[in-house]
């Protein structure tokens, strides 16, 4: 296999009633052990480039050609997509560079104000055949911003829709971004009825796949539920930073006169790999 689109993975996702897994990349190494986890899985993945992420590398461009190229080498189907991006011009670089999919998240902004940029950046996108996402509802917990009671209303997610001609909805259900215990719980009727909103909502009638952000937060049985109420992309990232982190932990107390980098970045790499794959068959629906 090769790139491919998270058009492609996300609405054959959304026909088979199962969730796709959509991981951030951090830096190279996770890059690599989100790849090895699909084929680990035999599953695709979403890879994730967030804004925070670009500007941690000074810029878009060094770790997005980085993982696109890890990704044009997977034997199983990959997509890179842009994750959070709250500043339009981030989304054409990365349509410039290649990205299949991108997420413009006005989800801080009043409601006028967010469909108008999310409309502008779809058009723009739209015309070089890029998927895109957007955001109504705020997903609480990112940079500080937690909101543990707002949620997306039905109504307005399929009218935010017909507005903007988003292909993607992102949606605030009860998760939170940046959780490090498992202990959200999901609104799973609100799910359905978002779910049942957005049926025939989207461009020529196509149904809107709903987007759980703050996946990490959730613990496994409450995700596959979720998928089976609706969800279908599933965005983690804090939960897998977290095997790679106590990885190198582990292998650094194991040999404190360690010293070259790539002995401890490796068994986080293998550690990350495990817990993504096991993740992409969780939301697939695949018995481990």
């Amino acid at each position: 296999m090769t790139l491919v689109s998270a058009r492609d993975l996300v609405h054959d996702a959304a026909r088979r009633g199962t969730g796709i897994g959509a991981f951030n990349v951090i830096h190279l190494e996770t890059a690599e052990a989100l790849v090895a986890a699909s084929a680990q899985a035999e599953l695709p993945v979403i890879l994730q480039i967030s804004q925070n992420c670009a500007d941690y590398h000074g810029g878009l461009e060094p770790i997005a050609l980085a993982t696109l190229a890890v990704a044009r080498r997977a034997a199983t189907p990959v997509a890179v997509h842009l994750d959070h991006a709250e500043r339009p011009e981030l989304v054409d670089e990365a349509i410039a560079l290649g990205f299949g999919s991108v997420m413009f998240d006005g989800g801080k902004l009043e409601y006028a104000e967010n469909v108008a940029l999310t409309a502008q950046v779809v058009e723009r996108a739209h015309a070089a055949e890029v998927y895109v996402e957007g955001e109504l509802g705020e997903v609480g917990g990112k940079d500080g911003a937690h909101a543990p009671g707002v949620r997306t209303d039905p109504v307005e997610a399929r009218a935010f829709v017909a507005a903007t001609g988003v292909d993607a909805l992102a949606v605030a259900v009860g998760s939170s971004h940046a959780m490090t215990d498992r202990t959200a719980a999901l609104d799973l009727d609100l799910i359905a009825r978002l779910r049942e909103a957005l049926r025939g909502a989207g461009e020529g009638g196509a149904d809107v796949p709903l987007v759980l952000h703050g996946s990490s937060g959730v613990p496994d049985g409450a995700i596959a539920a979720a998928v089976r109420a609706g969800m279908t992309k599933i965005n983690v990232s804090t939960h897998l930073n977290g095997f790679f982190t106590r990885a190198i932990r582990a292998r650094l107390d194991e040999d404190p006169r360690l010293v070259d980098s790539r002995k401890y970045l490796a068994p986080a790499r293998d550690a990350v790999a495990d817990e993504a794959a096991r993740l992409l068959r969780l939301f697939a629906g695949v018995e481990s």
